[in-house]
């Protein structure tokens, strides 16, 4: 069956997923030049897929120590489209800021207001994600009850992005949203069965405090989810939608 741009985007979102839940693997590498070629084929709509695919196989190299590589790929992902200006101040990439081949990569992209004020967000929601996911495992550890509680998920947002490098970035956003879900849900259901077992063999086992955990347990759930969706990108009135430069490379502080 042909690719469509909606296939071959849930296709990367899934490889993505995986990467961040298995790590680095030769299948991953395969899978992302598999997303590049397909992405080019599919003309200008697959750009930012491509872009996509390069910028997977640069952090793929990143972890390898191969920083002639990471380079290449983001090189070729931001002739795709890539402008996530953001993504390339976190720590990891830092030292390739002195780089001639990166300062000059890094040139090459153009951002609007609207699209970085959108791209600030995704990544500062992303160390969000991890915090709260980091949080939610301690605060579930020792409950009694079966119930699964699931990581609070923030809206994606709905703008039309002035740029397709936003793409990039919120399909990275979708999959980390994924991934540290299926961890949480999979320990989740761990801790239920077990609490299940126990509670048919053990006949000291402590019902009310079940119940009570389950309860405190909905309540943080449900005001964890509320101040997730009161977090929802808004755009500002006035944001520009005029192409600019990124701002100066080393100006950006990765959200934290």
């Amino acid at each position: 069956m042909a690719d469509t741009v909606d296939s071959l985007a849930a296709h990367a979102h899934d490889l993505l997923v995986a990467l961040i839940t298995e790590g680095p693997s030769a299948g991953a590498s395969a899978g992302f030049h598999d997303v590049v070629a397909r992405g080019a084929a599919l003309g200008p709509d697959g750009a930012w897929l491509a872009a996509t695919g390069h910028a997977a196989l640069s952090m793929l190299a990143l972890a390898q120590g191969r920083a002639d590589e990471t380079v290449g790929h983001l090189d070729a992902a931001v002739t795709a489209g890539f402008n996530d200006c953001v993504m390339l101040h976190a720590d990891p990439l830092r030292p390739l800021h002195g780089d001639p081949r990166f300062h000059a990569l890094y040139q090459r992209m153009r951002i609007t207001q609207g699209d970085l004020d959108e791209l600030l967000w995704l990544h500062q929601e992303m160390g969000i994600m991890m915090r709260e996911a980091q949080a939610a495992a301690v605060d579930n550890l020792g409950r009694l009850d079966t119930g699964v509680s699931p990581l609070p998920r923030a809206p994606l947002p709905t703008r039309v992005p002035h740029t397709p490098g936003v793409w990039t970035a919120r399909i990275d956003f979708l999959s980390t949203q994924a991934a540290l879900r299926q961890a949480a849900l999979k320990a989740e259901f761990q801790r239920s069965s077990g609490n299940t077992s126990l509670g048919l063999i053990d006949d000291t086992w402590d019902y009310d405090r079940a119940r009570r955990d389950a309860w405190d347990a909905d309540e943080v759930d449900t005001r964890r989810q509320r101040e997730a969706e009161a977090r929802a990108f808004v755009e500002r009135p006035g944001a520009g939608a005029v192409l600019l430069p990124c701002p100066p490379l080393g100006s950006i502080t990765y959200p934290a």
